[in-house]
């Protein structure tokens, strides 16, 4: 019985996709659930997983096509087993390449008798003079990976290589031009002493995770800070909509994570009802799924407030851009130690540059002040934001 494989319902937000990577080919033996094919959004990387066991006997469209939501991309015959190859056949494939090599080493006018069989054979089949590849090997030797990144990056001594860009990359450059195109953004910075933030972190971290399984990170500070200066200062956790001030009364904050593919933003919902060892294991689901390419659109979706991490990549310092359609977004950046004067001495302590990029139209220099210098005094004093001050 042959069943179709479907692209999945794409919300509304979401209107087609591409075909990323197909992970099976046509004859090949298929599992209940194992996953067919890769579907890239502007958004997140969809699983298509197969609906039953069987063989996948056609392919509807192939790696780079555009696919809309429910439409057929695969056809499996349920229950079917894949053939064994014949003995021939896999003996003429196994015999076929090596009554090739001697052919292209002939054809081949470059000295490739320094190199590696493997790299010999490939720089022959690919006429490339090793002289012109600079080696990663020990001491200096040319490499089959030498030469197979040499032709991908265009080989010379001035290699481009053009490629087309992902379709979440799309959509970041998208959202990026939107929000300088529409929002009239302005970067106001402070600088928090996380002296005692890190005492805290040394004395509790190791009953801490013991306790709740995860451990006691930087994020859930920054997370619960904002939370409760959101819930003080509603403007900045507001949006705009035409002419509209939408006031949200609760706080959900988008933790930007970077993947391979680009920045992504899951959201944490109701952080101001998450404790501490909430907001973390969330956090590290998140990066895990991130990295992984499980994340859900519903996992990207909504978010009235985002914080950004660029200490984590050694930023000093950065202004961050919001996220429409909310109004501002935090940016932690890289913990220095520093001289700083307090109680009039000069003492070392870890400084952190924290910067609130927002929406002008709506939010006052005076409001986004308050708001960071709220965040500072809770960081600078642990203990007010378990208390909720």
């Amino acid at each position: 019985m042959s069943i179709e494989v479907k692209v999945p319902v794409l919300p509304e937000s979401v209107s087609d996709a591409i075909i990323a990577t197909w992970h099976k080919k046509v004859g090949d033996s298929v599992r209940r659930d194992e996953n067919l094919i890769d579907l890239e959004t502007d958004k997140v990387v969809l699983e298509v997983p197969s609906p039953v066991d069987g063989i996948l006997k056609e392919i509807k469209f192939e790696t780079g096509a555009t696919v809309t939501s429910a439409q057929v991309i695969a056809v499996i015959e349920e229950g079917a087993v894949a053939a064994a190859p014949a003995p021939a056949a896999a003996a003429t494939q196994v015999a076929a390449p090596k009554a090739a090599e001697p052919v292209a080493a002939a054809a081949s006018k470059v000295d490739t008798s320094a190199l590696p069989p493997g790299a010999a054979n490939y720089a022959a089949r690919n006429d490339i003079n090793p002289a012109d590849v600079a080696g990663t090997g020990r001491a200096g030797r040319v490499t089959k990976e030498d030469l197979v990144k040499h032709v991908t990056s265009g080989g010379g001594a001035r290699p481009e290589q053009r490629v087309p860009m992902t379709r979440i990359r799309q959509r970041i450059a998208e959202r990026m031009m939107q929000s300088k195109n529409s929002i009239a953004m302005l970067t106001s910075f402070n600088e928090v002493n996380l002296s005692k933030v890190m005492a805290m972190r040394k004395e509790l971290g190791e009953p801490f995770e013991k306790t709740h399984g995860i451990k006691l990170g930087f994020m859930s500070f920054f997370a619960k800070a904002a939370a409760n200066a959101l819930a003080k200062h509603g403007i900045v956790n507001a949006s705009v909509d035409g002419n509209d001030v939408i006031y949200h009364g609760y706080a959900d904050i988008s933790i930007a994570v970077a993947t391979e593919k680009g920045l992504v933003t899951p959201v944490l919902r109701n952080v101001e009802n998450m404790g501490f060892a909430d907001i973390e294991a969330a956090i590290a689901g998140y990066a895990k799924q991130a990295r992984e390419g499980g994340l859900k659109l519903e996992d990207l979706q909504g978010g009235t407030f985002t914080i950004t991490n660029g200490g984590t990549f050694g930023s000093l310092m950065s202004t961050p851009i919001v996220n429409p359609p909310q109004s501002a977004i935090l940016g932690m950046h890289a913990i220095k130690e520093r001289p700083i004067a307090e109680n009039g001495q000069v003492v070392i302590a870890p400084m952190m540059y924290i910067a609130l990029s927002y929406d002008h139209r709506i939010i006052d220099g005076k409001d986004a002040v308050l708001f960071l210098v709220d965040i500072k005094n809770q960081l600078e004093n642990p203990h007010r934001m378990l208390l909720g001050l």
